[in-house]
C-alpha cells in the first residue's frame, strides 16, 4: 500500500471543504420544502373541513325533507281531500292564475295538489297552507303574505274591480 502524497492530501481536504460548503448552501432550501409540506397539509385540512360542512348541510336537508314528508302525510292536501272532491263534483275549475303570486305554472301545481277552485284556496287552514307551501316549494308564509285566501274570496264573489285595485 502506498502512502498519500501531499497533492492527494490537498485534494482530499479540498473535496471535504467543498462538501461542507455545499451542505451549508443547501440547508436554507430544506426549510422551503418544509413550508410547502405544511402549506399542503393546511390546504388538505381546509378541504376536509369544507367537505364535512357540506355533508352536515346535506344531512340537515335530508332530515328536513323527511320531516316535511311526515307532515304532508299527516295533513294531505291533494286529490281525494274535501276541497278537490267538491270541485270535481261541481265539474268546475276556477282560474287560479288570477290570484297574484300564483300564475299559470302555479295553477297547474295547485291543481296537481287538489286545489281547483277559489273556495278551495279560501278554505285552506293555516296547517293546510303550510303543508301546501312545503309541497309547492314556496317560502313559509307565502300564502298569508300574498293574501291568496283574501284574493280567492274576492274572485269567487266576482269582485274583479276590487281585486284589480288591491292586488295589481
Amino acid at each position: 500500500m502506498m502512502p498519500f502524497t501531499g497533492n492527494q492530501w490537498a485534494i482530499v481536504v479540498l473535496v471535504l471543504i467543498l462538501g461542507w460548503l455545499l451542505g451549508l448552501l443547501s440547508r436554507p432550501g430544506s426549510g422551503r420544502w418544509k413550508r410547502e409540506l405544511a402549506e399542503q397539509r393546511r390546504e388538505l385540512d381546509e378541504e376536509r373541513q369544507r367537505r364535512e360542512t357540506a355533508e352536515a348541510r346535506i344531512n340537515a336537508s335530508n332530515e328536513r325533507i323527511a320531516e316535511l314528508e311526515r307532515q304532508t302525510a299527516a295533513h294531505p292536501v291533494g286529490a281525494g281531500t274535501a276541497g278537490s272532491v267538491a270541485a270535481a263534483a261541481r265539474g268546475g275549475r276556477d282560474d287560479l292564475a288570477l290570484i297574484r303570486g300564483v300564475g299559470r305554472e302555479g295553477e297547474i301545481r295547485l291543481n296537481d295538489a287538489g286545489i281547483h277552485s277559489y273556495r278551495d284556496v279560501e278554505k285552506l287552514s293555516d296547517t293546510d297552507a303550510a303543508t301546501l307551501e312545503g309541497r309547492l316549494g314556496l317560502e313559509p308564509g307565502t300564502i298569508a303574505r300574498q293574501e291568496w285566501r283574501e284574493q280567492a274570496a274576492l274572485l269567487r264573489e266576482r269582485k274583479l274591480d276590487e281585486h284589480r285595485a288591491r292586488y295589481t
